[in-house]
């Protein structure tokens, strides 16, 4: 039988499905995997930004987890909006717990919008006990500015963010580029090695989800099996892609189109 490759989401809900579980969920569809998730908190949003935001309970994203862990189980994991230091307290602690592996971690802290979903007072707690977790994390340039202080999009400054990410405990972390100008290049360090994933730039306001796409890209290859750095490059290739055929839906930052490449018979 062919194997069913399975990959579990940790994040908020997007009422305008452009990001959050949403996305994730479409992403691993759109590669072949299965995807489960666990809630950390309802949103209401759309194109123009986010109206409500509601954690849930701590005990209540633990139990998801636990569900999905205890039976179907996980080949990746990506986690994205976790608004609070009792949520990162909790995923870390379930992470270990049923050592699931190929952790992506997207340091969600803004929405595109500018809303804060990731309080202040959270920022500790992903550094110190969900990052060291991390096969991956995928911070863009404001988050990267965030976690390490270091401020700056030309690429020496991309290098050292990366550094003292490393030195965080992650395996490896991708800075993305979108903040630059010219070409979206975004910068790949696994430790040792530093590599550079360069596409073109779409001119285009619909790029609602961007960085959830590509986290949940990146854990979905991971999830099938695929390198670390072979599961960057591929979801850059994928996110461009998605991204160039975005839908124009409402007046803000419409999503990218998830299923580009869906045919129908």
């Amino acid at each position: 039988m062919k194997k069913i490759y399975k990959a579990l989401t940790i994040a908020g809900s997007d009422s305008g499905a452009g990001a959050g579980i949403q996305a994730d969920l479409k992403t691993f569809a759109a590669h072949g995997v299965y995807g489960t998730s666990a809630i950390t908190a309802i949103t209401a949003q759309n194109t123009k930004g986010v109206e409500k935001i509601f954690p849930l309970p701590p005990d209540v994203v633990a139990a998801q987890i636990d569900a999905v862990a205890e039976d179907i189980g996980a080949d990746a994991v990506k986690t994205g909006m976790l608004y609070n230091a009792a949520i990162v307290d909790v995923v870390a602690r379930k992470i270990r717990t049923h050592r699931l592996r190929n952790l992506v971690v997207d340091p969600v802290m803004v929405a595109k919008s500018g809303n804060l979903l990731l309080r202040k007072d959270a920022i500790a707690a992903l550094k110190a006990k969900l990052i060291p977790l991390a096969a991956v994390v995928t911070p863009n340039v404001p988050e990267a500015e965030e976690l390490t202080g270091v401020h700056g999009t030309r690429m020496r400054n991309f290098k050292e963010a990366a550094r003292r990410i490393i030195d965080m405990g992650a395996k490896s972390v991708v800075i993305k580029g979108g903040h630059r100008s010219g070409s979206a290049t975004d910068l790949f360090y696994d430790g040792k090695n530093f590599s550079e994933f360069s596409a073109r730039r779409i001119r285009t306001r619909n790029t609602h989800g961007t960085g959830c796409t590509f986290a949940a890209a990146i854990a979905a290859n991971l999830a099938k099996g695929e390198k670390l750095e072979d599961a960057v490059r591929g979801a850059k290739e994928y996110l461009t892609l998605a991204i160039e055929q975005s839908y124009a839906i409402g007046p803000g930052h419409g999503p990218v189109n998830h299923f580009y490449d869906l045919k129908k018979t």
